[in-house]
C-alpha cells in the first residue's frame, strides 16, 4: 500500500514529540548542530528513508553525519543521471517523493536530465545539489555551476541555501511543493559553507508559502456541466492520463467508468490506471496506440480527459483530432487546460475530488435524464476490436519476435510485478502487449523519452517495493547508456532483472529510416549481435557487474530463460533476447501525420467510411 509523505503538520508533531533519545535520537529542534546535520535531521523529520547520490567535494560535508542516520540509507549510483532516474523509479513506484544527492558542477549538471524527465512526467523529487562556499560563488570557483539558473525551467522550484539556519524551512518547503499539486521535481542547492556552519536546527511548525495554493476541490457548477454532458454523450470517451495514477484516484476512476458505461483509453503514463481486463478498456491512444483506442476518440462526440496533456504523441495532427467532440478537461494543474485544445468544460482540481464529485453528480443526471442509450457505439467499438486486435507476423531472419518475448514476460511474471522501460520500441510493445491491472506497475519516461531510464528506474522501484518482482525491459541502446547501475544493484542486494530486447541497432530510428528515408540506415547498427562480433558481449558484461548473465536466441528457450530469472533473487539477472531487427512497431500515427491515417500495419490502414 502506498504510504503518502507526511503532511507539514505531521512532520511538526512527529518531530515536537522526539526527545533526545527518541527514535532517531538527533531531531530535536533547539539544539547546536553542523548545517550538514541539519540536513540529515530535515531529510529525518520529513520521513526519508532511501536517498540515491554519490558524494564529492562540495557535498562532502554532508556526507560525513548521513553515515550516522539509522533511519536514511543511501545507495551509492555509479552515475548522478542514475541516481536521478533511480529516485524516480523509487517515487513511481511507491507514490513517495524520490530523493537524489550530488555535488557540484559536474555532479548537479547530471542531473539536469532526470530532472527535465521528473518535470515532464509529474514526478515527485526532491535534488539535494552541493554548491561551492557563497564566498565562491560568481567567481567561477572549482566545480561551480549555477544549477538553480539552470535547472529552473524543469523545476517546481529552485532554492539556493547560503544560510544554515535556512535549511529546515527549505526541505520542508521543498517536500511539500514536490508532492502537492501537480508532482514535480524541487532542487535544493546548498552552499558548502552553510554546510559547515554551526545553527541551531529548528523545524518550521507551519508552513508559508505565499502564492503556492494548489486548487484541489473543483467547483461545483463545472462538475455538474460535465455531469450533463456524460450522461447525454451517444459516444462517449474518458482519455486517462498520468495524472490519474500520481492523484492515487484509480479506484474512484472505476467507479466512474462502471457509472458512465463509456470507453476508456490510457496514456503511456496512465497504463494500470484502469485494468486491461476491464470489458470498456480500449487500450492506449496515439502515434502506437491501439486502432480501437485511436478511432474512438476520432469518432466520439465527448471527451473527457482526466490528468492527460493533449500532447502531440497522442493528438496526432492537433487541428483533426476528435473533430466532432466536445471536451471536458480536468487536471490538478490549471496551465494545462486549453493550452492545447480547446475546452468545453473546464475543471481544475484533484482527480481524486474530481471523480469523486463527478460520481454523484453523473448519478443524479441519471436519475433525471436515464442512461443514455450506447449500444450503437458499442457495437461500433466492438467491431473495430475484432477486426484490428493487437497482434504481429513472425520473424523472416531466424531471430525471436521481440512481441514474443514480451508477451511471454508479462504472463510469466503477471501483473503484480513492476516493469520499467527505456525508450524507444521495446518501450512501446511493453506498453502494447504486457496486460496491465494495477497503477504503479508500469515505469517509463513518457514525455522526455529518455535513453537510459529503464534499469536505474528499475533499481530505485525495487528499493521502494522489496517484495516485489521488477522486471526493467530495455533496448541494447537504452542499456549501454545507465548498465553501470548493475553495479549498484549487485553490491547493495537490489536484484532486479533486466530483459534485454537486443536488436543490435537503434531500434525506432531504424523503423523511421525503413518507412521515412528509404532504409538508408545512417548510424544505427551497434554491433551487439547478429553475427560474429558482440561488442559488448552482454552476458560477459553482466558476469561482471556480479550479475547472472543468460543468452536465448531460440524461441523455445524463452520460458525458460524468464523462469530461471525469477528464481534467482541473490543477484540481478541479464537476459539477451536476440530479436530481429525488422520488427516494427504497428499500429503508427506517422508524426504531423492525422490519426485518421493510422496504420494497422505497414501499407494497411483502416476504412473508416465503410465502418461507421
Amino acid at each position: 500500500m502506498v504510504q503518502p509523505n507526511p503532511t507539514p503538520a505531521q512532520v511538526a508533531a512527529r518531530t515536537a514529540s522526539r526527545s533526545a533519545d527518541g527514535a532517531s535520537g538527533r531531531t530535536v529542534s533547539g539544539e547546536e548542530v553542523t548545517g550538514a546535520e541539519s540536513i540529515v535531521r530535515s531529510l529525518e523529520s520529513v520521513g526519508v528513508e532511501n536517498v540515491f547520490g554519490i558524494p564529492g567535494g562540495a557535498i562532502l560535508p554532508l556526507y560525513d553525519p548521513l553515515m550516522d542516520s539509522k533511519q536514511i540509507r543511501h545507495v551509492l549510483v555509479r552515475h548522478e543521471q542514475g541516481g536521478g532516474h533511480a529516485a524516480q523509479g523509487y517515487a513511481h513506484a511507491t507514490g513517495r517523493v524520490g530523493v537524489t544527492m550530488a555535488t557540484s558542477g559536474p555532479g548537479a549538471t547530471n542531473l539536469v536530465t532526470p530532472l527535465a524527465d521528473a518535470h515532464m512526467d509529474s514526478v515527485p523529487l526532491v535534488a539535494i545539489t552541493g554548491q561551492v562556499a557563497q564566498s565562491l560563488i560568481g567567481t567561477d570557483g572549482f566545480q561551480e555551476a549555477d544549477i538553480v539558473g539552470i535547472t529552473m525551467p524543469i523545476t517546481k522550484h529552485s532554492y539556493l541555501v547560503t544560510d544554515p539556519a535556512e535549511i529546515p524551512r527549505t526541505i520542508a518547503e521543498a517536500f511539500h511543493i514536490a508532492s502537492t499539486g501537480r508532482p514535480g521535481p524541487v532542487l535544493v542547492d546548498i552552499a558548502k559553507s552553510a554546510m559547515t556552519a554551526s545553527t541551531t536546527f529548528s523545524w518550521p511548525q507551519e508552513m508559508s508559502l505565499p502564492g503556492y495554493h494548489p486548487v484541489t476541490k473543483p467547483h461545483a457548477k463545472q462538475i455538474r456541466e460535465a455531469a450533463k454532458l456524460l450522461a447525454t454523450a451517444r459516444r462517449p470517451v474518458l482519455y486517462v492520463g498520468g495524472g490519474v495514477i500520481r492523484s492515487g484516484a484509480s479506484a474512484a476512476l472505476r467507479r466512474l467508468v462502471d457509472t458512465s458505461g463509456a470507453a476508456v483509453v490510457t496514456t503511456l503514463t496512465a497504463r494500470g490506471a484502469v485494468p486491461d481486463s476491464h470489458p470498456q478498456h480500449l487500450g492506449m491512444p496515439g502515434m502506437h496506440g491501439t486502432v480501437p483506442a485511436v478511432a474512438a476518440l476520432q469518432k466520439a462526440d465527448l471527451v473527457v480527459a482526466l490528468g492527460a496533456r493533449f500532447d502531440d504523441r497522442v493528438t496526432g495532427r492537433l487541428s483533426s483530432f476528435a473533430p466532432t467532440a466536445a471536451i471536458v478537461h480536468a487536471d490538478i494543474d490549471p496551465a494545462e487546460i486549453g493550452k492545447n485544445r480547446p475546452v468545453d468544460v473546464p475543471i481544475v482540481g484533484d482527480l481524486r475530488e474530481v471523480i469523486a464529485d463527478l460520481v454523484p453528480a453523473l448519478e443524479a443526471e441519471h436519475a433525471k435524464v436515464g442512461k443514455p442509450d450506447l449500444a450503437s457505439w458499442w457495437h461500433q467499438l466492438d467491431t473495430w476490436r475484432e477486426t484490428y486486435p493487437l497482434g504481429y507476423t513472425p520473424t523472416a531472419d531466424g531471430h525471436l519476435s521481440p512481441q514474443h518475448v514480451i508477451s511471454r514476460l508479462g504472463e510469466l511474471a503477471g501483473p503484480d510485478a513492476i516493469y520499467a522501460a527505456g525508450v524507444g520500441q521495446h518501450q512501446m510493445w511493453a506498453a502494447q502487449f504486457i496486460r496491465y491491472e494495477h497503477p504503479r506497475t508500469w515505469l517509463n519516461s513518457a514525455g522526455l523519452g529518455t535513453m537510459g531510464f529503464a534499469v536505474p528506474a528499475a533499481m530505485g522501484a525495487k528499493v521502494g517495493e522489496p517484495d516485489r518482482e521488477v522486471w526493467a525491459i530495455d533496448g541494447d541502446g537504452c542499456f549501454q547508456m545507465t548498465n553501470q547501475e548493475l553495479a549498484t544493484c549487485a553490491i547493495n542486494d537490489i536484484p532486479i532483472k533486466v530483459a534485454l530486447i537486443n536488436n543490435s541497432s537503434l531500434g525506432m530510428v531504424r523503423q523511421w529510416q525503413t518507412l521515412f528515408y528509404d532504409e538508408r540506415y545512417s548510424n544505427t547498427d551497434l554491433h551487439t549481435g547478429h553475427g560474429t562480433r558482440r561488442i559488448p558481449d552482454f552476458v560477459k558484461l553482466a558476469d561482471a557487474y556480479g550479475c547472472e548473465g543468460i543468452r536465448v536466441e531460440r524461441e523455445d528457450e524463452v520460458d525458460a530463460a524468464i523462469k530461471r530469472a525469477q528464481q534467482i533473487d541473490d543477484r540481478p539477472v541479464v537476459i539477451d533476447f536476440q530479436v530481429s531487427r525488422d520488427a516494427m512497431v504497428w499500429p503508427m500515427v506517422a508524426a504531423g501525420v492525422s490519426n485518421d491515417d493510422i496504420q494497422y500495419a505497414r501499407g494497411i490502414s483502416p476504412a473508416w467510411d465503410r465502418e461507421d
